[in-house]
Formats: C-alpha cells, structure tokens, sequence
C-alpha cells in the first residue's frame, strides 16, 4: 500500500512469509512492483495480509482478562451466573492481580494461599504463573481478512469479539512488524472446560486479521506497539451499540516476552508466525433488558482501530453460514508455481 495504489511485489517476495523472512523487509517492500489499481477498487474486502504464517495467540496477558477467565470457568459456561460469580471472585482473590508481576515470588505466594483455599485454576497458572498461555488460533491461510465475515458457532449463546495487536515475527523470532486482529471467543465453550479451547477459538472464520501489515521502520517501532491503545465498536441489527478499548501499555508481559514463550530453542516456526497479544476488553454491558450480559448476534458490524494501525472491519455470521475455507497453502504452491513464481 502507497499514497499511489496498490502494487503487486511478489516478483521480489512470492509471499509475505518470504518478505518477513527477509534481511530488509522493507526494502522488499519497498520495491518497484507493479500497480494494481487503487485502494478503493479492492474494497469492500480484503484478504487477510498474511499467508504462511503459524496463526498463534496468547491468553490471559492482561489482568481483567484473567478474571473473567476465572468467571467463565466457576460459571460452567453460563452467562446468568457470571455477575455472582464475579463478587465472589474478587472477595476470594483479595489481591490486586494487576500489580502482580507474573512468575515473580509475589505470585507464587498468591498461588499457594489460593491453592490452600481451594481457589487455584489453569487460568491463574498462566496469567500470574511463569509460563504464558500460548495456543494456535487457526491453521495457515485460515483467517479472514478486513470485510470478510467473521464466525461465531451457532451453537454458542456467550461468546464476544477479542481486539488484538497482533505481531508479525519471522522465522528467527524477530518481531518485524503488527497488525490488528479479532480472536473471536465463545465464553460458554471455554466455560465448560478449558479443554474445550479448539472448539472455543478455531472455527470457520473466527480469526479476522489486518486491514494490513505495518512493517518496524523509522517511522513504527515495538515501542509504537507497547504504547498502542486498541479500540472497538460493535452495531447490532437490535440497534444495540457497545464500545470498548484495549491498552497495551498495562499488558502483564512485554511482547518480546509473548515472542520468547511462542517459539525458540523448544519450537520453530520456518515460515514465521503472528501472535495475538490478547486483550484488556472483556464486556460485560447487559444487551437486552432481562440479559444477564453481552453477546453476539447474528449481523453485528464489529470495528477494531489503532491509529497507527488502521482499522478492521467484519460483520458477525454463525460459521456453518459462512462460505467454507478451501484455499490453503497447496493452492497457494499451486498459484505461484503457475505464475512462475517458485523458485
């Protein structure tokens, strides 16, 4: 993306895990290429700018995030339960878990009188623990792109938009670039059991990821990221409209530290990954009159923005109504191999 259009730059980087992969991708991207028409002429949709990529997220990094992990878990899943559920919690924790530097002595302190009342979870091992929760959103060239349709499994009846600062990192672990993403979430589900996270997170179109990739340069820095406040807007057909918003200034773990728990000596990821940093946002507004809190519908417009990010945008379906993904990486081998574009 220029001032001037769109270009084509695949005679330089055949994918955009070549161009993160690279020396200078910059300078990549920066290259002649060929236009290919102006921004408004892609539009209404886009595809997700990202292809080879391992799609990953990380949970519960931030501390309200924890706590209604907590609540969804002692709810079972049951959405009239959570505000009882929520007092219950904060007398029983007791502590400000913000303040609380995760693996520290304080937190292993805290673990041990939670364990001793019986109150210890999977959800606080990660949030406070020294390891962080770290889980494959969707496959490679499974998420959808600025106006496509994002899914949300008719079978769930709790279940929110996730607004992320997702971070483009290539094979050797450098973080090269961001962009925004929704890690759609099906609270019920994951209530349940966190066992069930696969069926919570990984569905037809529940990561949306872009509108681009705004690659570090001399005007974007990881510091822009650290500092980067994320902020969302869901209109429903019921006229129901909820905004919220995501600082990542007061996230539990530095994104290189995310980057270090994803992938290392113990896992590699050849063709890189993006990693959604998680989230502050956690709604609670209550969407109907006898509700018992927040929830998608079918037809809802949901709006992630940054200001050095752009904005992305995707209306809500159930999956099973959303056209199936078919074009994965052997159709994209295929694609290139037929453009002449594999080496």
């Amino acid at each position: 993306m220029r001032a001037e259009g769109v270009f084509d730059i695949t005679a330089a980087a055949p994918t955009v895990a070549d161009l993160c992969n690279a020396a200078d991708p910059v300078a990549i991207a920066r290259s002649k290429g060929q236009r290919i028409g102006s921004l408004e002429e892609m539009v209404p949709a886009l595809l997700a700018p990202i292809d080879l990529q391992a799609i990953k997220a990380a949970g519960v990094t931030f501390a309200v995030s924890l706590l209604e992990r907590l609540i969804e878990e002692h709810a079972k899943g049951d959405l009239s339960r959570a505000d009882q559920v929520r007092k219950e919690l904060n007398s029983l924790i007791g502590a400000d878990v913000t303040t609380i530097k995760p693996g520290s002595a304080e937190a292993e302190a805290l673990k041990k009188t939670l364990m001793a009342r019986g109150a210890w979870s999977p959800y606080l091992e990660v949030g406070i623990g020294p390891y962080a929760e770290i889980f494959t959103k969707a496959p490679p060239m499974a998420a959808v792109g600025y106006g496509a349709e994002i899914g949300i499994r008719s079978d769930s009846d709790w279940n929110n938009p996730e607004p992320e600062v997702t971070l483009v990192v290539s094979a050797k672990g450098t973080i090269v670039g961001a962009t925004l993403g929704n890690d759609v979430n099906l609270r019920d589900m994951e209530g349940r059991s966190a066992l069930l996270l696969g069926i919570a997170k990984d569905n037809n179109a529940s990561c949306a990821i872009g509108p681009f990739v705004r690659l570090f340069d001399a005007t974007f820095t990881l510091d822009d990221v650290r500092k980067a406040k994320v902020d969302l807007e869901v209109t429903g057909p019921d006229q129901f409209r909820l905004r919220g918003s995501s600082d990542l200034s007061k996230i539990s773990r530095d994104p290189t530290d995310l980057v270090r728990h994803a992938m290392g000596d113990t896992h590699q990821y050849p063709d890189g990954m993006v990693l959604m940093t998680g989230t502050l946002f956690a709604p609670t507004e209550q969407r109907k009159p006898d509700g018992h809190g927040f929830t998608h519908m079918v037809g809802d417009l949901v709006s992630i923005s940054s200001p050095k990010l752009g904005t992305l945008t995707n209306r809500v379906n159930h999956c099973d109504k959303i056209a199936p993904w078919t074009f994965g990486v052997s159709a994209l081998m295929r694609n290139l191999a037929s453009r002449g574009l594999l080496k």
